[in-house]
Parts: structure tokens; C-alpha cells; sequence
């Protein structure tokens, strides 16, 4: 019966069961919590009969997400809001920051690509830049410019721009000097045989620099809200941690997964919309 499914629904299949089982598995490996008999006067004054914090099964966790998926946008106070808003801070400061970072790599990147000289005069500060964590940049970035949002907006331009512009310069320097030449031959300046011959042809690899950059942004603003505060998904995260609520723990990690995989899967249609045949 399986071997008339086409290859995805097979694999479809396949994440179904392997999920199904996963979740099986730990549910029935998280014990059963015991219930609190009573408590003296003492034990209620201290905590002392209060559950210990324990790792939840799916079950608690699947409740969760229906209770916060259920109403994602409520807004009751500083610290208590719908993991839509959450969500929804942390994305615009990505693609804030994410865009910023495109608007200086793809232009500069063209330029690496199509000159020899851009390309060495440029390459010791990218090696030497490229390599530090955008974290790292955190402390300079609050005490200069004074701001958590901006600060955060600024990692991610940090993060972002260095797989565009090296892929960028990659892509253009990779283009083969026989459509260049043929630009030449039919007078094309400069600009022109940018646009009309080495963008298209350097697309592939531009978008995929520019799919690598977004998982990196994602990833980075996680932990770059643990560290300013707020509003965010990061902060949810640390906020819920820290009142001991690993059910919501658990359920905002799996949101940031969603979404990540939301951001990927988003590149990758723009990625085939662009492929390019000779």
C-alpha cells in the first residue's frame, strides 16, 4: 500500500509516526505528580508543601499551547502579554534589523565581487569582524546608544550582514566573464550589465546568503532579548524561567522553532522563484 505514495507522503508518514511515538515516550517517562495532602499551618507559610518544579509531560504542554494560542493578543500589563505580541515584537526587530543589514551587504557585496582592488582593500576587516558574536557587541551597543530596542535592532544588523555580503561577493565574482564580455560588446555601462547580467545570474546565491542571514537573525535575537528585556520571545522565555514554569518554557521553544522554520521556508520559496538556468 505504502509503495503507491509518492516520496513526500511516504515521508510525511514517517515524521507522523516518529513524532506520535516521541511524544508517547515522554509522556509515559515524566512520573505521575503526587498529590499534596494537608499541610500544617508551618508548610503553608513557608512553601514547604508547594510541587517541586519538574520537567512536564506533552499533555500539560499541548494544554498550554491551546490556552495561549487561543487568545495570542491580550495584553494585560508590562509583563502579561499574548504570545502573538511577543512573537510579534521579536519579528519586527529582525526584519528591522535584518533589512538594514541587506540594504549595506548586497550593494557592497556587488562591489567586492566585481573589483579585484574593493575586494582586498575590504577583506582584512571582514575577516577580523566576522568572527566575533554578535552578543558581544551587546554592552558597546547599550552604552552608546542607549536604547534596548535599537541595541537589539543593531545585533541583528550585525549578525545578518556578513553570509549576505560574502555571498553576494561570491555570487558576482562567480559569474562567467563570457556574459560580461558580451555586455561590453553591446556597449552596456556599467549599471546596466549589473541589473540585466550578473543579478540575475548571482541570484541563487545571493538569496541563499540572504536564507542563511534570517536563521542567523532568529537565533540571535532569542538570546539578545534574554539580555535587554521587555517585550519579545526571548524575554518570554526568561521571564517564564525565571517563575518556574517550565510547561511555558517548553511551549515558547517550540514557538520559536515554528516560526524559524515559518522564516526558512519563506527564503526557500524566493529561493526557487530565482534559480537560474543558463
Amino acid at each position: 500500500m505504502l509503495d503507491n505514495l509518492s516520496i513526500n507522503k511516504r515521508a510525511a508518514i514517517l515524521s507522523i509516526v516518529m513524532l506520535v511515538v516521541g511524544l508517547l515516550i515522554w509522556e509515559a517517562a515524566i512520573p505521575a505528580q503526587k498529590a499534596v495532602g494537608e499541610l500544617t499551618e508551618y508548610e503553608r507559610l513557608t512553601g514547604g508543601g508547594a510541587q517541586k518544579a519538574g520537567v512536564p509531560p506533552p499533555s500539560q504542554v499541548i494544554a498550554k499551547a491551546w490556552e495561549e494560542l487561543s487568545n495570542p493578543f491580550y495584553d494585560a500589563g508590562p509583563n502579561d502579554k499574548g504570545i502573538g505580541i511577543q512573537i510579534g515584537y521579536s519579528i519586527y526587530r529582525v526584519l528591522t534589523g535584518y533589512f538594514l543589514a541587506a540594504l549595506v551587504a548586497i550593494p557592497l557585496g556587488f562591489l567586492i565581487g566585481m573589483s579585484q582592488i574593493a575586494y582586498k582593500a575590504f577583506n582584512p576587516f571582514i575577516q577580523v569582524l566576522r568572527p566575533i558574536s554578535p552578543l558581544a557587541w551587546m554592552p558597546l551597543a547599550l552604552f552608546i546608544i542607549q536604547d534596548s530596542e535599537a541595541s537589539a535592532i543593531f545585533v541583528i544588523f550585525v549578525c545578518s550582514i556578513w553570509p549576505m555580503l560574502l555571498n553576494t561577493a561570491f555570487g558576482v565574482a562567480g559569474v562567467r566573464k563570457d556574459w560580461v564580455n558580451v555586455a561590453r560588446t553591446h556597449e552596456l555601462g556599467p549599471l546596466k550589465t549589473a541589473f540585466t547580467v550578473i543579478l540575475p545570474a548571482a541570484a541563487p546565491t545571493i538569496v541563499t546568503g540572504m536564507r542563511i542571514s534570517i536563521g542567523i537573525a532568529w537565533l540571535v535575537i532569542v538570546a539578545a532579548e534574554m539580555l535587554v528585556g521587555g517585550t519579545g520571545i526571548g524575554y518570554y522565555v526568561w521571564n517564564e524561567w525565571n517563575n518556574l514554569d517550565l510547561t511555558s518554557v517548553i511551549f515558547s521553544i517550540l514557538m520559536i522553532g515554528v516560526v524559524g522554520m515559518l522564516l526558512d521556508s519563506a527564503f526557500g520559496v524566493l529561493q526557487r522563484a530565482v534559480a537560474y538556468a543558463e
